[in-house]
């Protein structure tokens, strides 16, 4: 089963300094039908002006997965880590038993970026944050893993959960096909261009959530990116 959900049908709060977009349930938006698929909890599609950003807050038991699609992101916590996270790479962080941190576009242009939050296999855990570089031709024609729970997932960055992470990015007339097994649960968004997912089309930035798919197969219609999780 594939739901398709339409960008223009997601939940939207304009702040002035954050123009964000709301897959699921989050904040003041609230569908009793979107409040998540498997342990895949938040999906926010966030455009952030420059020289602004979120002050410090607080999390706990979740893993957050940051994946910046233009611009660049900058990340302070309270465990003494810094660093920029710029178009095309990803950070995540275990929140674990707490964590506080800040996140700032220091750009001179606006950044954006898709925030996935998904549900730990248990809470607790020291709390940790990591960023790595992804090259789009790294990802090109084939879904990479971004970020995993699974020990065999070598080069992914770590998370706390039953999950994968993966990107492709697609050329035109270009099909690849992901095995995610029907007792999962998976969520697909195009970040550009347009794509068929089982036969459902899917315009930049509209979502999908997959649900007793034993196979899905991606066919571009134009050149893509691509996001897929695939969680318990």
């Amino acid at each position: 089963m594939i739901d398709r959900r339409p960008f223009a049908t997601l939940g939207a709060a304009d702040h002035g300094w954050l123009n964000a977009h709301h897959h699921f349930s989050f904040a003041d938006y609230y569908d009793p039908k979107r409040m998540n698929v498997g342990a895949l909890r938040v999906w926010n599609d966030d455009e952030i002006a420059p020289g602004t950003g979120f002050p410090a807050h607080p999390h706990a038991d979740m893993e957050i997965i940051t994946y910046v699609r233009t611009g660049a992101i900058t990340h302070q916590d309270s465990l003494g880590n810094k660093g920029r996270t710029e178009a095309g790479d990803v950070q995540v962080m275990s929140a674990g038993t707490g964590i506080r941190h800040a996140e700032y576009n220091l750009e001179p242009v606006p950044t954006t970026l898709f925030q996935i939050w998904i549900q730990p296999n248990r809470r607790g855990g020291a709390p940790s944050w990591g960023a790595k570089p992804f090259p789009k031709s790294d990802r090109s024609g084939k879904l990479a893993v971004l970020a995993s729970g699974f020990d065999s997932d070598e080069g992914a960055l770590p998370i706390r959960t039953d999950a994968r992470v993966l990107g492709a990015t697609l050329k035109a007339g270009e099909t690849i096909e992901y095995k995610i097994g029907a007792e999962r649960h998976g969520y697909l968004v195009p970040a550009t261009g347009a794509v068929t997912l089982n036969g459902v089309r899917l315009e930049a930035r509209d979502g999908a959530a997959i649900q007793h798919e034993d196979t899905i197969t991606v066919a571009a219609l134009e050149d893509s990116e691509i996001v897929l999780v695939d969680a318990a």
